[in-house]
């Protein structure tokens, strides 16, 4: 097969924004919604994962179905010029610690954190500060979600704009 990417067209828009509504719709249903068969559907399918369009899929759950009640974003500030490398190696450390990004501004990275209990939560953030890089950093209780169907808040995502229709419209 050629290494050239075969084009992302307005039916490969309509599988993924299908998928990422339902990824355990199956590929008839998926072909039955936009027209296509789903020996047709399951051929884009796998062409995307080949080209690393689509890189998995997934369930999301409800955290606090896991007893995950507390969430927060720490800020971390690092002594000198810690290397993401040597962040990322520290957040794998900590199973509370459900997404982690460096960023730009005062703070190094920004850590998205869930915990059973305010307890929990200030055993998590003693364990990142006795990283002996961390130099300091500040958290912030998540109180309520404003985006109550957000996937951050353990709702179903929605499909991403641009992406055409939802699974609901295509059926």
């Amino acid at each position: 097969m050629s290494n050239k990417a075969a084009p992302f067209d307005e039916l490969d828009r309509k599988i993924v924004a299908a998928l990422i509504a339902n990824a355990r719709a199956s590929f008839a249903e998926i072909g039955a919604a936009i027209g296509l068969s789903a020996t047709a559907v399951k051929r884009r399918v796998d062409r995307m994962r080949e080209n690393e369009v689509i890189t998995g899929f997934t369930a999301t759950v409800r955290p606090a179905a896991l007893g995950w009640r507390t969430e927060a974003y720490v800020e971390v500030y690092c002594e000198g010029a810690a290397p993401p490398r040597r962040l990322a190696e520290v957040v794998r450390n900590h199973p509370e610690i459900t997404a982690a990004m460096t960023v730009t501004g005062g703070a190094d990275a920004l850590l998205h954190v869930r915990a059973t209990d305010v307890e929990h939560f200030e055993e998590v953030l003693e364990r990142i500060r006795a990283e002996p890089f961390i130099r300091k950093t500040m958290s912030y209780l998540v109180l309520s979600h404003l985006l109550p169907d957000s996937a951050e808040a353990g709702a179903r995502e929605p499909a991403p704009e641009g992406l055409g229709e939802s699974a609901a419209d295509l059926r």
